[in-house]
């Protein structure tokens, strides 16, 4: 036998190389074209796709930032809400299924407007007609709006719908879980997410969000290619503003003006809170109040903060200033004396105290227990003018607050050149000038913190998507009136406290406090004179008078069941009360020394 060649063999081998060579070569010339595609000619097809119209584009929708109180509890926030558009020229056709036999079945659009329908609520003619009148107009129309901002739940079922022309680019909504707790502070949005009002709009810088852009290539039916989604800008979320406000102080104060005002049958009214030893605003409580989810359910006059905007005599309350000016410029001792009845003329001015009496040898301690304007008219003279205007301006009067809060009122403070000799004597006692509550807390938290008034701030700090805060407030006081001054004005309130004739309805077991009453005429707005029978009411002060920790002023408009300072009393008492045991102050360990009222 003959012995076997190896041809046989090598036959079949070679052309299972000449096949994996021919296979590769094959490949390798689709991955050249690939690479010639994608890479090297990529920036000219490209621009072919954009020729032909197949790229486009969707806004990537960034959060507006978040309000928060000085714990991070929110009181404002931002939620996803969605548009429902439809692409009028695919809608039109309805959609064609196939079952498992391949027999094709065609849902028409009216039938399909009737399911979409039913979940937003809309009538289903009125889905229908989105459709039908666009495509009338334009039959190769993309676009039609059906419905704005449906919520997450229905937006959820339009998807499970599996609708392929229907598309749901997400719209922010504002949403404020306390309701009004706050809300003429933290203010509002319009339905187009614009700020209105408030911190909203204050602070608009550091919330608002930007929006970020995202392009991809589609098909001519509208489908999106799948890899082809690139990110060109993207979304920026806003920041979180952190307010001074602690929101449970904020809510219990928000229904005891409430309470107060309802029971005084007055028109408005206001509580607030100052942190003395900061000038934080730990709580500003307004009634009527303003409910930033539905702020066109309250009258546009009460939808802003009165406490900044609407300026008020503040009545006798001015007199603790008038004594502490007198005291630190020299101009008198806390020994001086004055002889005053209950009514005077000085020079040409008529000057009288809401109670008769005969010549009293009044020391500024009686002065300001018995609220007489005769009394701190005469010490009044002895302090030049220019003097007490200079003083005055450093206390706040006549300028805004650090805080600058939307449509802020500067008060009125007529320059010493306009004083006639009314005047002089009026704005003594609170009179022919107007204030903010602002600038009363202002001018209080600068006698309770030794002479050294804070700016007043409602904002923490703004915390940007990054990380970076912003918008701190200052640190820095000034150095109004001595600490001497201070401490000795500061035991005249307290006497005010223990032997004013509200001593039993403030007294608050255990703490020294330290208080003034204050009785404004107002000014009716329509005429410029004083309106018959109507004032502003106003009680303020701090505590623990020995080592003060906040001020709280209550004030009322135009209270009718009770017209005097006693107005303010209970609400005074109980918002006193409430921020000692919300911020856990150590009662006082001494009593109130006694000063004399007389000389």
């Amino acid at each position: 036998m003959r012995p076997m060649t190896t041809t046989t063999h090598r036959s079949p081998r070679r052309r299972t190389v000449v096949a994996l060579a021919i296979v590769l070569t094959i490949l390798l010339a689709f991955v050249v074209r690939l690479v010639d595609i994608q890479v090297v000619n990529a920036k000219e097809h490209v621009d072919d796709s954009l020729a032909m119209g197949l790229q486009s584009s969707r806004v990537e929708y960034a959060s507006r930032g978040s309000i928060v109180d000085e714990n991070g509890v929110i009181l404002a926030s931002s939620v996803n809400r969605y548009d429902v558009q439809v692409d009028p020229m695919l809608a039109a056709k309805g959609v064609t299924t196939r079952d498992d036999d391949d027999n094709e079945t065609t849902t028409p659009w009216p039938e399909i407007a009737a399911q979409i329908a039913a979940i937003t609520g809309q009538d289903a003619a009125e889905v229908q007609a989105s459709v039908t009148d666009a495509v009338a107009e334009n039959p190769d129309s993309r676009y039609a709006m059906i419905a704005k901002n449906v919520s997450t739940e229905q937006y959820r079922a339009l998807v499970a719908l599996g609708l392929p022309f229907l598309s749901f680019p997400p719209q922010a909504g504002r949403v404020y879980p306390d309701g009004a707790v706050g809300g003429n502070l933290i203010g509002f949005v319009g339905s187009d997410g614009q700020p209105l009002a408030g911190l909203e709009a204050a602070d608009n810088d550091c919330l608002a969000s930007t929006n970020g852009k995202v392009v991809f290539q589609q098909s001519r039916d509208g489908v999106v290619l799948p890899g082809t989604e690139t990110v060109a800008e993207p979304a920026v979320d806003g920041g979180t503003l952190k307010l001074t406000i602690d929101r449970d102080l904020q809510w219990y104060l928000a229904q005891l003006i409430a309470e107060q005002v309802q029971n005084t049958g007055s028109l408005r009214g206001t509580i607030t809170v100052v942190e003395a030893k900061t000038g934080k605003i730990r709580a500003l409580a307004e009634y009527p109040a303003v409910d930033p989810n539905d702020p066109t359910a309250t009258a546009p006059v009460d939808r802003g903060s009165r406490a900044f905007t609407s300026p008020f005599e503040p009545g006798s309350t001015f007199k603790a200033l008038t004594t502490a000016i007198g005291l630190d410029s020299g101009s008198y001792t806390p020994q001086s004396t004055v002889t005053a009845s209950g009514s005077e003329t000085l020079g040409d001015a008529r000057v009288r105290d809401a109670f008769s009496h005969g010549p009293n040898v009044y020391t500024p301690t009686g002065v300001l227990i018995d609220s007489s304007n005769v009394g701190i008219s005469k010490f009044a003279e002895m302090i030049p003018k220019e003097t007490r205007f200079d003083y005055l301006q450093k206390f706040g009067m006549g300028s805004i607050s650090a805080i600058d809060f939307p449509g802020e009122s500067a008060g009125i403070l007529h320059p010493v050149s306009d004083w006639d000799t009314q005047t002089f004597y009026n704005t003594a006692f609170g009179q022919g000038l107007s204030v903010t509550v602002p600038q009363l807390v202002g001018a209080y938290q600068t006698i309770a913190n030794g002479g050294v008034k804070m700016p007043l701030s409602l904002v923490e700090g703004c915390t940007a998507a990054d990380g970076t805060v912003t918008d701190v407030p200052s640190t820095q006081g000034t150095q109004v009136i001595s600490s001497d001054t201070a401490h000795e004005v500061s035991l005249m309130l307290e006497n005010v406290a223990t032997q004013g004739e509200l001593a039993s309805k403030i007294a608050i077991p255990g703490y020294r406090i330290a208080i003034k009453t204050g009785t404004g005429e107002k000014v009716d707005e329509n005429t410029g004179a004083y309106k018959p029978d109507a004032y502003f009411t106003t009680m303020i002060g701090f505590a623990p008078a020995d080592d003060p920790q906040y001020v709280v002023a209550v004030n009322l408009d135009e209270p009718r069941t009770v017209k005097s300072s006693a107005a303010t009393a209970p609400a005074f008492q109980k918002a006193l009360t409430q921020v000692l045991k919300t911020y856990r102050v150590i009662p006082s360990g001494t009593t109130t020394p006694e000063l004399p009222k007389f000389g």
